[in-house]
């Protein structure tokens, strides 16, 4: 199985391609960047095959992928920097990458009768309410233009394949880039006492467990939305920092306020972010490990 994964430079993209590297899978990479641009850590992503691909040019993206001739695609690219998409001068260039890069693959995928796993996300929603959102739910209110533009990305891939997997995430960590758990160890480091939002409730996902599950599922046919975080229970915020500080043996003090009152975000945030997985356990594919367990992992990783 040839497998062609965009966004390699980010955190999703790395591990994905260093789990076809296991499972003995050729893997290609792509981003933007001229060369590989994540983390050199070592690993197989970094000796693997990679193209420059600017996702919004048409004509690239047909030209690469055809040449490549994958049996998957992984479309792990995005823009994600969810304040900065509000700017009035950003909006086109968002809208350009999340829905038209991805329209733009899911032509190609169709013409080479190939499968497509686009990683989408909590955003979609309006974060409304404390029931967990399903999977095939269609009451799409997206509070922002990242999550908009997502969904546009969603609706590019479900109405142009048949052949796709549309997996929903939340709270993402991983190796390469910024996240919420880098951050807090890095504020945490600083000052005695930090805040942290208590309202906003949902799960993580690391992406080196999101990479094996991606992997299981393209090795079937079993096509369709999915939701994909860890286990563990739900959990705002403020819950996981605690949980962060106290397995980096911190002893900074963690005061729980609202959204509004930490009033900090240009773009509106989901309060209720909790996606319900179950589906993932219907379908056979083993769901992924406790967050706890994932967060233990991962600091060792970063330690390393």
């Amino acid at each position: 199985m040839k497998v062609f994964v965009t966004g390699v430079g980010g955190q999703l993209g790395h591990d994905v391609m260093n789990e076809l590297h296991k499972r003995g899978y050729e893997g290609v990479g792509s981003d933007i960047a001229p060369e590989y641009s994540g983390v050199a850590d070592g690993s197989a992503v970094c000796s693997m095959p990679y193209v420059q691909l600017d996702i919004t040019d048409k004509a690239a993206v047909q030209a690469v992928l055809s040449e490549v001739k994958p049996d998957v695609v992984v479309h792990c690219a995005a823009w994600t920097a969810v304040d900065l998409a509000e700017d009035d001068d950003k909006v086109e260039k968002v809208r350009a990458i999340n829905a038209g890069g991805t329209q733009n693959i899911a032509e190609v995928c169709k013409a080479l009768d190939c499968k497509m796993v686009y990683i989408s996300t909590d955003y979609v929603f309006d974060g409304q309410g404390e029931t967990p959102w399903e999977p095939d739910c269609k009451d799409y209110k997206p509070l922002n233009v990242y999550g908009q533009t997502k969904l546009e990305g969603e609706l590019a891939v479900a109405n142009t394949l048949e052949k796709y997997f549309i997996v929903r995430i939340a709270w993402v960590f991983g190796l390469n880039g910024k996240n919420f758990i880098k951050t807090m160890l890095n504020v945490g480091a600083k000052y005695d006492t930090v805040r942290v939002v208590c309202d906003q409730v949902g799960t993580p996902t690391y992406t080196l467990d999101l990479s094996r599950l991606l992997v299981d599922m393209v090795e079937t046919d079993k096509y369709g939305y999915y939701h994909a975080t860890n286990e563990g229970g739900y959990i705002s915020w403020y819950d996981f920092t605690c949980e962060i500080f106290r397995q980096a043996g911190y002893t900074t003090k963690v005061v729980p306020v609202t959204t509004e009152e930490y009033g900090l975000s240009k773009a509106a945030r989901p309060y209720n972010s909790r996606l319900d997985k179950k589906k993932l356990v219907t379908a056979g594919f083993t769901p992924l490990p406790t967050w706890q367990d994932a967060l233990a992992r991962y600091l060792k990783e970063i330690e390393e």
